[in-house]
């Protein structure tokens, strides 16, 4: 089977095109840098020679979060329209649990993204991830250089890439659902237990500083909209194992 794979150089597409190569698969990688599939979501360049021959494209792809939607939603449409014309029989885009829920733009261009995607002219399939361990750790990291690392009050329920990834080349190679799969880490954990495994077993200084979220941003966390109690997959790697690693 032929797939591309849009945004297929970050976080979650290289190892997506891993696993999908391991079972067999062709894959193309499709990104603004990429090595052969140069594309641009932006504008719609280079999309019809990448997917021409493609049974299955996953969306991997993200944006800077100031202007998301123009990749994002905009990006889903002109992509959408390039996989009717080359003939794809099944689009997978990949979202984050709670998306619908939190009331943060970027969560609310990837909600209008699952919007444009059910409603379009390609047979789909959506995948919503919690937070990958990668994210979490990332972050912690970049507030680190300033002395402190955030212990907000709520729950995540972070995710191993690499367990996220396999997930999505699942579904890639089934049948179009039309519809949604979540995909969620072993545990659901207060950020703060986060952030103190995050500390130790990066060997940091940094002062664990407790930060209360207000409004509905913070009830989001502290209840937990952000976790799947029930998911389709549930990955194994917890962040401390992760994190230690």
């Amino acid at each position: 089977m032929r797939i591309a794979i849009a945004g297929g150089t970050g976080t979650l597409g290289r190892p997506v095109a891993d696993a999908l190569r391991e079972r067999g698969h062709e894959v193309r990688v499709l990104s603004r840098h990429a090595p052969e599939y140069q594309v641009d979501l932006t504008t719609g360049a280079g999309l019809a020679a990448a997917l021409d021959g493609c049974q299955v494209v996953v969306d991997a792809s993200n944006g800077p979060p100031r202007d998301a939607a123009a990749t994002l939603v905009a990006g889903s449409r002109r992509l959408l329209d390039a996989e009717r014309e080359a003939g794809v029989q099944h689009h997978v885009c990949v979202s984050i649990v709670g998306c619908d829920r939190l009331p943060v733009k970027y969560y609310q261009v990837k909600t209008e993204q699952e919007e444009v995607v059910a409603h379009g002219p390609v047979p789909w399939t959506i995948v919503r991830a919690t937070q990958f361990h990668e994210l979490v750790a990332t972050l912690f990291g970049g507030v680190a250089r300033y002395g402190a690392v955030p212990a907000l009050r709520g729950v995540l329920q972070p995710i191993a890439a690499a367990e996220a990834a396999h997930a999505v080349a699942d579904v890639a190679v089934g049948e179009p659902r039309r519809g949604r799969v979540e995909v969620a880490g072993p545990e659901i954990v207060p950020i703060g237990d986060l952030a103190a495994t995050w500390r130790r077993t990066a060997g940091r200084r940094a002062v664990l500083v407790p930060v209360p979220v207000p409004g509905r941003v913070g009830r989001a966390l502290r209840d937990g909209w952000l976790t799947a109690a029930r998911p389709d997959v549930r990955g194994s790697i917890t962040f401390a194992t992760w994190a230690s690693s």
